[in-house]
């Protein structure tokens, strides 16, 4: 359900938390099928989210109830595609997503391979046939005139499971880049996140944009040391 304090000043669930449910949703399928994150940190193995793109037609209203349908459309060795369709109850389609994820080594921190699990069982779930009609997105591509637009420092409640900045954080300290007046005239058509690198505790974020069409803006985040944590593409209507 669209909780109503997940919701923004307009009645619409945030576009944070809509992430979390799809997170949720992905965890609760794989850890149904023998691949989830409880077992995998048992091996000293974690999911961590490579690529995500959202794209919503209408965002669930306060205490309106919907359904997370979620999907391995293809694996490789150290990747795997899943997408996601929101709909209502009434099946009417609220948008779609599509995401693709990395297994990695909790202590090396680095990618792992995915088909050494259960001598690769993850591969008896992939739905080849199951459409997502939204583009897979590439490469957000910036200029050197990005400007940097905000710093932001970085909490405990920033931290996820795995240890470092939580992936909707990220989502939701780009989405803050905007102020209430755009919102009151603007809505999120379409969403994408590329993770590069890891961010951790005390980190300072600073936030670069750029405007590269209408309504279209492209944001990365680099941290402390320099590096670039993720970048970002957000198409409003």
């Amino acid at each position: 359900m669209a909780e109503p304090f997940h919701c923004d000043f307009s009645g619409h669930l945030f576009m944070g938390h809509l992430g979390n449910h799809l997170l949720n949703a992905a965890d609760f399928h794989s850890t149904a099928r023998g691949f989830g994150m409880k077992k995998l940190m048992e091996m000293k193995r974690s999911w961590v989210l490579s690529r995500l793109a959202i794209e919503m037609y209408k965002m669930p209203l306060q205490y309106t109830k919907f359904k997370v349908e979620t999907w391995v459309e293809s694996t490789m060795r150290f990747f795997t595609s899943r997408n996601f369709a929101v709909v209502g109850m009434d099946d009417e389609i609220y948008g779609f997503g599509r995401s693709i994820w990395a297994m990695i080594d909790t202590e090396t921190r680095q990618p792992t391979d995915i088909f050494s699990i259960d001598n690769g069982a993850i591969d008896d779930w992939v739905e080849k046939e199951k459409v997502c009609p939204i583009d897979k997105g590439g490469r957000v591509k910036m200029s050197d005139e990005a400007n940097l637009v905000r710093i932001v420092e970085t909490f405990y409640s920033d931290v996820d499971i795995n240890g470092h900045i939580n992936s909707v954080k990220y989502i939701e300290h780009i989405l803050d880049l905007w102020p209430i007046e755009w919102y009151r005239e603007h809505r999120i058509h379409r969403f994408e996140i590329a993770y590069v690198a890891e961010a951790y505790a005390g980190d300072r974020l600073s936030l670069y944009s750029e405007t590269v069409g209408k309504n279209e803006f492209c944001v990365r985040i680099v941290r402390t040391d320099g590096t670039e944590c993720c970048r970002s593409k957000v198409l409003f209507k």
